[in-house]
């Protein structure tokens, strides 16, 4: 009797070009693995670049351990025309005349990055993906609908201005963002702009890193033989890792508990790996016990 494959099962890094959307990214991996199961932590817009994370197989189920995670960007701010979207991809709906662009100074810029740095209260693009009544934000904006999204929390670590460029069309900057999940990157280009009494936007953007995951070891195209990280890896790193016994890795996946194992805890809910380095799932504390609150299937290395 041949042997059979076994089906792909690991996360892949993929830098992803402008132009196309996320899904497209995930059809493609899809044809290219030969699989339908395939997954992404966080969407890019099609304008954007750079690091998106694909979960393929069973290792779908790491993707909400990933969505979370921090990030950092690389981006470009207009200032001096808005745009429905904030974005490039956009109607433009203002422009600022020569005299307020000359009146932005780089303390302005400086103070307004400021402003926008630490634990700050975000209104989300109103194009975006944010779900108002059931119903997509973008599609009812592009149906002429009002749409009036709520402030939502978010931690600016770093907004680092790297170069300043003015041009016919209005000042560029170029600047790093390192944020929590969940933070607009063009919302912060709408409100620096703003701020500055001149509007904004941006015409560039590329994700960096997601938690531990860097674009450098991202791959630019997903070929059939494309490098899967292993699940137990992945989640080691994202979650911290909690070895386990053979016994203990059974009795996990049959839904015991672990008596007076909490102690070994080094992190609220770290991956429990076997002797084997296969990922058996995800663990928690019950009290002085440790119980699973999500295990791998088993035979999915």
């Amino acid at each position: 009797m041949p042997e059979t494959t076994p089906a792909p099962n690991g996360i892949v890094l993929v830098d992803k070009p402008g132009g196309i959307t996320s899904h497209d990214v995930v059809a493609r991996a899809r044809r290219a693995l030969n699989t339908r199961k395939i997954g992404h932590a966080g969407t890019l817009d099609p304008m954007a670049t750079g690091l998106l994370i694909l979960g393929v197989g069973p290792a779908t189920r790491l993707l909400t351990y990933i969505v979370g995670l921090d990030k950092t960007y690389e981006a470009t701010i207009r200032l001096g025309i808005s745009t429905d979207s904030d974005d490039a991809d956009g109607t433009v709906t203002a422009r600022a005349d020569a005299a307020a662009l000359a009146a932005v100074t780089a303390d302005g810029i400086t103070a307004g990055i400021a402003a926008l740095t630490g634990d700050i209260e975000q209104v989300p693009s109103t194009v975006s993906a944010i779900k108002v009544g059931g119903k997509r934000a973008y599609d009812l904006a592009r149906a002429g609908e009002e749409v009036a999204l709520k402030a939502r929390s978010v931690t600016i670590g770093r907004f680092e201005l790297t170069a300043t460029r003015t041009g016919p069309d209005g000042i560029d900057l170029d600047v790093v963002v390192d944020c929590s999940s969940g933070t607009y990157i063009r919302a912060l280009a709408r409100d620096l702009g703003a701020g500055l009494g001149v509007g904004g936007h941006l015409t560039a953007l590329r994700r960096t890193r997601i938690g531990p995951f860097d674009v450098a070891a991202a791959a630019t195209e997903i070929a059939p033989d494309a490098t899967l990280l292993a699940p137990a890896v992945v989640a080691a790193d994202v979650l911290g890792a909690f070895p386990v016994t053979a016994d203990e890795a059974r009795d996990l996946r049959h839904g015991k508990r672990l008596a007076g194992a909490a102690a070994r805890l080094e992190t609220p809910t770290p991956a429990a790996i076997d002797p084997d380095g296969v990922l058996v799932g995800i663990v928690e504390r019950r009290g002085s016990d440790v119980k699973s609150s999500m295990n791998m299937a088993e035979g999915a290395s």
